[in-house]
């Protein structure tokens, strides 16, 4: 029996970390969007591993601004933009909303080119806007059919597929001590461009559209789990829900960081420094 029962312990403290997991891992995966993965990809090749110290710079502001809108999420029961229209006259509302909508829209259309271009890597025969259409229309589909909590088990288990960035580490020649340097010493540099891909890696990795995301989300967990109600209305499940969303929002921020680092690496180690003619 002592041979099984730590087996047994293992799994079922795996069992209930990964039950922890919600809006703040998903959130994470998410922020490594095809747009987000271009990125890291034009990084790496252009500047080989010179701005790896952005992910190690940016993780502890995602996860405090993250951490806050989920807990207006959980707290309140709204998301950001029901909070806005609770606390803000119309005419800050409303330029918000407008400017969040043509944001978001870009990067959906940004996302869905990217996806099928990808795909037309393996099938070059069929054009990219039947891929596109596909893609999106599987995305609106599937939030329409689904219930909630399905949908959110389907999305923390296509994280895993994210994995798969750190297999390609283990194939390719990646000079580690440069690495860890890089990470830890930032590069400095006078060139226009390189102050350029900061800034579009500051802007792929802490994106607006993941404060709503993961507030939203926290709002529609609370309202499929009957037992749960918002904390102000609630606050005896303050401290064990605060703590939870504290977890889940590290694990996810630190995930979506490492998943960045990973491309980053894989394309310096492969990409940079070659010329394609």
């Amino acid at each position: 029996m002592s041979s099984v029962d730590p087996p047994n312990h293992d799994a079922g403290l795996l069992r209930r970390w990964w039950s922890q997991l919600g809006a703040g891992l998903v959130t994470g995966a998410s922020d490594d969007d095809p747009s987000g993965i271009a990125t890291y990809s034009q990084a790496g090749a252009q500047f080989g591993y010179q701005l790896a110290w952005t992910m190690l710079f940016t993780y502890p502001l995602m996860v405090v601004i993250q951490d806050i809108s989920a807990r207006i999420g959980r707290v309140t029961g709204h998301g950001i933009a029901g909070n806005l229209r609770q606390h803000y006259p119309a005419w800050v509302l409303q330029p918000i909303v407008a400017m969040l909508f043509i944001a978001n829209t870009l990067n959906i259309g940004a996302d869905l080119g990217g996806m099928a271009e990808s795909v037309r890597l393996l099938v070059p025969a069929v054009s990219g806007w039947v891929w596109i259409l596909f893609f999106g229309l599987t995305c609106t589909v599937t939030q329409v059919l689904l219930s909630h909590r399905l949908y959110v088990l389907v999305l923390k288990w296509l994280t895993l597929g994210l994995l798969s960035y750190f297999g390609v580490l283990a194939v390719v020649d990646v000079s580690w001590a440069q690495v860890a340097r890089a990470v830890i010493v930032p590069h400095w540099s006078f060139d226009a461009q390189f102050w350029l891909m900061v800034v579009a890696l500051l802007g792929t990795t802490i994106s607006p559209y993941l404060f709503f995301w993961q507030a939203a989300q926290e709002v529609e967990d609370t309202k499929a789990h009957a037992q749960q109600l918002p904390l102000r209305r609630k606050p005896s499940q303050g401290a064990s829900e605060l703590a939870r969303i504290r977890l889940d929002t590290l694990v996810g921020m630190a995930f979506s960081n490492l998943v960045g680092l990973a491309i980053l690496i894989a394309t310096a180690s492969t990409l940079h420094g070659t010329r394609v003619e």
